[in-house]
C-alpha cells in the first residue's frame, strides 16, 4: 500500500517517538507503524482525565498489549483550565496547550525529540482549534504528512493487523456539551452512564448531546432501528439519569454536530 509506506518511511526519518495514543484508530495507525520502525524508541502516552471515558481508557490499554508498545497513562485535570471548563469555541487550543506540556515534560525524560499526534488529511477541513496549538508547538503529523484521510485510516489499520480497525472514533466527552454552557463533572459522568447505556444496548456507535434537561442522541441511519425497538427501555434509563426529555437526532450521528451553530 503506497500511503502506508509512505508513512513508515515518514516514521524512518525519526530516532525516536512519543505518541500521544488514545486507542482510537488514527492514533493506534500510528503507534503501531511507530513500534513497527522503532521498536523500544517509540512511547505511547494515554492522557487520562475527566473527558476520557473510562471503557476507551481500558480499551487504550488493550490495543497498546496487542500493539506490544511501551504504554504510559498520564492523569490531567481538564477542567483546571477556565477557558475550558466555560466550554469556549476555543476550549481545545486551551485543552491541546496543556496537553502539550506534559507531553514536552515526557519527551525530555525519556529523550526523544518528537511528539506525534493521529491528525489525519481529512481533519483540516473540519473545526480544530486544538490542531492550531499542535502546530504551534511543533508537534509531529505522520498521517497527514503521508497524505492520509479518514477513508484510508480503516483499510490500512486492517491491513497491518490492527483489531480496532472498524472501530468508531474516540472523542472527548466535552464535545456533547454546546459551547457557552460550562463543563462540570456531573455533566460528563451523566453523558458517560447514557452513552455507556447505549453501547450495551447494541449501539455501535452513539453520542449523547445535552442540551439543558435534555438528551439529544445521535446514532448512524443504520442503528436508529435498535433505539425505536428499545425505546421504553432507554427513555426509562435517560429519565433516572435525570433527563427529562429524550429526542433521536433524525440527522443521525456526525463528527462535530456542536460546530454547526459556528455557521450560522
Amino acid at each position: 500500500m503506497d500511503k502506508l509506506d509512505q508513512l513508515i518511511n515518514i516514521i524512518k526519518k525519526k530516532q525516536s517517538l512519543i505518541i500521544a495514543f488514545s486507542g482510537g484508530i488514527d492514533s493506534s495507525l500510528v503507534a503501531k507503524s511507530a513500534f513497527d520502525v522503532l521498536k523500544d524508541r517509540a512511547v505511547a502516552i494515554t492522557i487520562d482525565s475527566e473527558v476520557f471515558p473510562e471503557k476507551d481508557l481500558k480499551f487504550a490499554e488493550k490495543i497498546a498489549k496487542e500493539i506490544g508498545i511501551n504504554h504510559r497513562i498520564i492523569h490531567q485535570t481538564k477542567l483546571a483550565s477556565p477557558p475550558f471548563a466555560k466550554n469556549t469555541q476555543d476550549r481545545c487550543f486551551y485543552c491541546k496547550k496543556k496537553e502539550m506540556d506534559i507531553m514536552e515534560k515526557l519527551a525530555k525524560e525519556y529523550k526523544i525529540k518528537d511528539i506525534a499526534y493521529g491528525v489525519n488529511l481529512s481533519d483540516q477541513n473540519e473545526h480544530r482549534p486544538g490542531i492550531s496549538a499542535l502546530k504551534k508547538r511543533g508537534a509531529f503529523f505522520p498521517l497527514q504528512i503521508a497524505g492520509i484521510g479518514k477513508p484510508d485510516i480503516p483499510k490500512i489499520a486492517e491491513f497491518i493487523g490492527l483489531s480496532n480497525y472498524n472501530m468508531p472514533s474516540t472523542t472527548c466527552l466535552a464535545s456533547r456539551i454546546p459551547y457557552g454552557t460550562d463543563i462540570d463533572v456531573k455533566k460528563l459522568i451523566l453523558i458517560e452512564q447514557a452513552e455507556d447505556f447505549l453501547f450495551k444496548s447494541g449501539i455501535h456507535d452513539s453520542r449523547v448531546r445535552v442540551h439543558g434537561d435534555m438528551a439529544r442522541i445521535e446514532v448512524g441511519e443504520s442503528e436508529m432501528h435498535i433505539i425505536m425497538s428499545n425505546n421504553n427501555n432507554i427513555v426509562r434509563k435517560f429519565k433516572s439519569l435525570g433527563f427529562k426529555y429524550i429526542s433521536l437526532d433524525l440527522q443521525g450521528y456526525r463528527s462535530g454536530s456542536m460546530d454547526e451553530v459556528l455557521s450560522l
